[in-house]
């Protein structure tokens, strides 16, 4: 499930980034150096981009903190309700990057709905990821995992410890970040759908998980 999220974060960085405005919606750590450099004055950057984005985000946690408090505690499945929510979203872009007023020309309109609500998807995740205790694996970021990669690898004196499963980590975000990208060749429509598809997959997963422990 977790590197099915991780994968789905390099689709939705792809095309965010290269077809609606040099953005990203999932790494924020990636979009704040962009919105320094769009301050900046860079090419082909935009402040307001970036800080849609940014804002987007930041709302993200606290729907996906207030839906895991709404639900029962006991029940476990607020996990699977915040993915699929984040399929939700996904799938709405795709139907905003479709429609004729969409896609990579897309009129200011069309282009600040998509990162809104990629931006609110990521960050749904991010939270409901945090709030599962997966701290060192937020299926967004890499730098801590390149980070436990190096330092507990046999060179720094470790044993190589996790390294399977972090290294796991970087090649679905890796794999997702190329998937998208192809997949743009035909339109970003499809790409955000098969986004949303791979995050449905996930609530699927994160039920029948909740069931199995219920049962």
């Amino acid at each position: 499930m977790l590197f099915g999220l991780s994968a789905v974060t390099g689709i939705v960085d792809a095309v965010c980034y290269l077809a609606f405005g040099h953005v990203f919606t999932a790494n924020m750590t990636g979009n704040v150096v962009l919105l320094g450099f769009a301050v900046a004055g860079a090419e082909s950057l935009s402040v307001s981009r970036s800080m849609t984005a940014l804002a987007a985000f930041l709302v993200g946690p606290v729907l996906g903190v207030r839906l895991a408090r709404s639900m029962r505690s006991s029940t476990n499945r607020w996990p699977a309700a915040a993915f699929g929510s984040e399929a939700g979203l996904l799938f709405m872009s795709a139907m905003v990057a479709g429609s004729p007023s969409g896609g990579a020309d897309a009129p200011s309109a069309s282009t600040y709905l998509v990162i809104v609500l990629t931006g609110l998807a990521m960050g749904m995740r991010n939270a409901t990821i945090r709030r599962l205790g997966e701290r060192e694996v937020n299926t967004t970021v890499l730098t801590m995992t390149l980070t436990g990669i190096g330092a507990d690898s046999v060179f720094a004196g470790g044993s190589n410890q996790g390294v399977l499963r972090r290294v796991g980590f970087v090649m679905s975000v890796l794999t997702g970040a190329a998937a998208g990208a192809l997949l743009l060749r035909y339109s970003a429509a499809l790409t955000l759908g098969v986004a949303g598809a791979a995050s449905t997959v996930c609530a699927i997963a994160a039920y029948l998980d909740a069931q199995s422990r219920h049962d």
